[in-house]
């Protein structure tokens, strides 16, 4: 019996497929955004409606608009980053946080600094809510602590080392923390210079930055890769593991998971919580 030969694409499909891949490889010359590792099916859609929505009659076209025209950009980027962040976002996991792991973390690293990181740190409000968890248990002595935010967005990580947030920002936060680690300000609140003390940012490609081992005794990467492909997200969660010291924890999104989390070292102790054996 003869090999059944593959019936081959058709054009349109052909096209399709060449015209994302296309545009994607333009947006990463453009931003350093790799669309590519981002799940298709969804990215694909968003972009596509987007596009039309601007008065794009295709991809091709949006992007040499997107390559001439800054606003534009800035436009489509608002588009497909995603930037839903507040001050104690899932409070939950901040109560954890507060009770449990920090402690134990302070303790730990007596002496010498405790290092934390927050990957994906959009505006800085998750750098700025951990920070003001650590002051309030008195880690905010000089050199105790050091905490730092990364995102791909340019954008936003100069607007997080503003350290400024709507009212909206804070609607859930606890009210008498917000009083004490931030300022009122006419549209909202500010980061109080003790928690600035203690962060800083920098831009960040989670999936192509150097990413050092053993550095981090606190690690949160939250609500970001559920947006990545299988394959990106599971290279993402092996490194961060190996980015965390003995004992450190690593935290992640409420509806995100780790692909067998004991094969990187790491052990359940809360929900969306692992620590480094």
């Amino acid at each position: 019996m003869g090999a059944t030969v593959p019936r081959p694409a058709t054009d349109a499909a052909v096209a399709t497929r060449d015209e994302y891949v296309d545009f994607c490889m333009g947006v990463r010359a453009l931003t350093a955004i790799d669309l590519l590792q981002y799940k298709r099916t969804q990215m694909e859609r968003r972009i596509r409606t987007f596009a039309e929505r601007r008065g794009a009659p295709g991809l091709a076209a949006y992007l040499e608009r997107l390559r001439a025209d800054p606003d534009e950009l800035d436009h489509f980027l608002d588009r497909v980053t995603i930037n839903v962040s507040q001050l104690w976002r899932n409070p939950e996991q901040w109560s954890v946080l507060e009770r449990d792991v920090l402690p134990e973390l302070l303790a730990g690293a007596r002496l010498r600094r405790l290092r934390a990181w927050s990957a994906g740190c959009s505006y800085g409000a998750e750098v700025y809510t951990l920070a003001a968890l650590i002051c309030e248990l008195g880690g905010d002595r000089p050199g105790r602590a050091e905490i730092v935010g990364t995102d791909i967005d340019r954008r936003m990580v100069e607007r997080a080392r503003e350290g400024r947030f709507s009212v909206d920002d804070a609607r859930t936060a606890p009210p008498a923390l917000l009083e004490r680690w931030f300022e009122r300000t006419e549209d909202g609140w500010a980061a109080t210079a003790p928690l600035r003390a203690l962060v800083r940012f920098e831009v960040g490609d989670l999936l192509r930055m150097r990413i050092p081992e053993r550095a981090y005794d606190l690690v949160l990467c939250r609500n970001t890769v559920i947006y990545f492909t299988e394959e990106a997200r599971d290279a993402l969660h092996a490194r961060l593991a190996a980015s965390l010291r003995p004992g450190g924890c690593l935290v992640i999104g409420s509806t995100e998971r780790i692909s067998r989390p004991r094969e990187l070292g790491l052990v359940a102790t809360h929900p969306f919580t692992y620590r480094k054996s």
